[in-house]
């Protein structure tokens, strides 16, 4: 699929193609296969806007205002702005996760996919164990404890037996799905902003368009 030729004019000005930012993303990553490999300024730390922004700015400027791709796809052309939005993503500072979560946004956008937040998950409590034999599936007991039983006359001793259970899934592991959302989400407004601010991607527009706040949140 190719970038080009999907530009309209307009009153002979170029018209940038609007995208939100996760559609940008998959376009820079999963179309034009875009890596994140710039190299890191020494001069430069990872907050504000990150090194991605402020490096490709001073590489434009260095190189007459055009960035060549095309280093990563052996023989095939990295549109420039995919280029420009893998910096930024590259740039992501420590306080939203730095290097690990700009991965992980570009794994994603690879993917094509939005992190999972299990949807319609509700925890159930089941059977730590069970076994399965001709009568079905059954849950596994252990002993617990023994009682002294008077039955006809007699004292007997008998086994005290329970079934251990838990939560499956367990609430945390939701949790931590839709907190693993939510940052993810803090990522991709962080890009946002910092491409809408820079005003240096050509032929995209990244509008303010963003995933959905706590999509688990109906109502």
């Amino acid at each position: 699929m190719s970038f080009q030729g999907k530009l309209g004019r307009r009153g002979g000005t170029k018209v940038k193609r609007a995208l939100g930012v996760q559609a940008a993303l998959e376009w820079a990553f999963r179309v034009e296969k875009a890596q994140l490999e710039l190299p890191v300024p020494n001069d430069v730390t990872e907050e504000g806007f990150g090194f991605g922004l402020e490096y490709v700015l001073m590489q434009r400027a260095a190189l007459g205002c055009k960035v060549d791709g095309g280093q990563h796809k052996m023989g095939s052309y990295t549109h420039a702005d995919a280029e420009v939005i893998a910096a930024a993503v590259a740039g992501m500072p420590d306080s939203l996760g730095g290097i690990r979560m700009a991965i992980r946004v570009a794994e994603l956008a690879r993917a094509g996919l939005t992190p999972d937040w299990m949807p319609g998950v509700v925890p159930r409590c089941v059977p730590v164990e069970t076994r399965q034999n001709q009568h079905g599936i059954r849950a596994v007991t252990e002993v617990v404890g023994t009682e002294r039983l008077l039955t006809r006359g007699k004292w007997r001793t008998v086994e005290v037996l329970a079934c251990p259970v838990t939560w499956r899934p367990h609430p945390e592991q939701i949790t931590s799905a839709r907190r693993g959302y939510e940052d993810w989400r803090q990522a991709l407004a962080w890009v946002r902003d910092g491409l809408m601010v820079g005003g240096i991607l050509r032929e995209v527009e990244v509008t303010a368009a963003m995933p959905k706040v706590r999509p688990w949140k109906t109502t």
